[in-house]
């Protein structure tokens, strides 16, 4: 069977954003994976895509998309091109964005709306826990080295500058980009605190859940993937070992093969997402 991808399709939030799809040509109806890029990433980050084919190789209708206030543009995809939007970011816009590409992909005609698998790395990995405990059209999540709090601001003095100077700047280690954070992202998460909580939202989960954790993760520690388990009923937790943050992969990747680690990721994800 041909594999189908339809890149750079155009969806509107606030903002506009764009999305891929990509499929088996086939009579059948697939079940969608939406997978959900973290922070300072984007759809076509490193090896994505080509994690992406292999999903829909093995059966599946598979999403990835940029967020609408991620810092890429309709014209420029996979770079920082608007760095004023990526300060304006903020989980409830995240949210919102999300929402509007399940609603676009569940009514596809390839797509078994039935069943509807969140597929969250890092920061995405909690967005996609807020959104599964909030939309029943949810059948199963799955998180890469997740986080298991969304409260991931700066401290002390340094949240004190935040505050008084109104905005925060981070450096992107590969672009060099100095990366603004306005104090209007914090002002959301505090106004949204109770729905932004993802050990409540854990709680509330009543399907089948996945965390997937690298033991050598650099950025989040293994921990919170060891705290969602604890947190969800009906979930499992499955370690990789050697695993970094991006499970071996990184930008540009100029392989056309899967790095080990987010091979044997992709794997368990279709094993899990086979059972009954």
């Amino acid at each position: 069977m041909n594999l189908i991808k339809h890149k750079n399709i155009i969806l509107k939030g606030q903002k506009e954003f764009l999305a891929d799809a990509f499929y088996l040509e086939s009579k059948e109806k697939f079940p969608l994976i939406i997978f959900v890029h973290g922070y300072k990433g984007y759809k076509d980050w490193g090896a994505w895509e080509l994690m992406g084919e292999t999903f829909a190789k093995a059966g599946f209708y598979f999403v990835k998309f940029n967020f609408s206030h991620n810092g890429t543009t309709i014209e420029y995809p996979n770079q920082f091109a608007d760095l004023e939007a990526f300060g304006e970011n903020n989980y409830s816009k995240e949210l919102e964005d999300l929402e509007v590409v399940i609603n676009h992909f569940k009514n596809q005609k390839e797509v078994d709306s039935q069943n509807i698998t969140l597929l969250g790395h890092s920061r995405g990995g909690g967005i996609s826990i807020i959104k599964a405990s909030e939309n029943s059209s949810i059948s199963k999540l799955i998180t890469l080295a997740s986080v298991s709090t969304l409260d991931r601001f700066p401290k002390d003095e340094a949240f004190e500058n935040w505050k008084n100077e109104g905005v925060y700047l981070v450096e992107n280690a590969r672009t060099k980009q100095k990366m603004p954070h306005y104090f209007e992202f914090y002002q959301d998460f505090e106004i949204n605190k109770e729905r932004f909580d993802v050990e409540k939202a854990c709680e509330k989960l009543a399907i089948p859940s996945l965390f997937i954790h690298g033991s050598a993760d650099e950025s989040v520690s293994l921990s919170h993937s060891e705290n969602l388990k604890q947190w969800t009923k009906d979930s499992q937790i499955k370690i990789i070992g050697n695993a970094n943050h991006t499970f071996g992969a990184k930008e540009p990747w100029e392989d056309d093969s899967l790095p080990k680690e987010l091979d044997e990721a992709v794997e368990v994800c279709i094993d899990f997402l086979r059972e009954k």
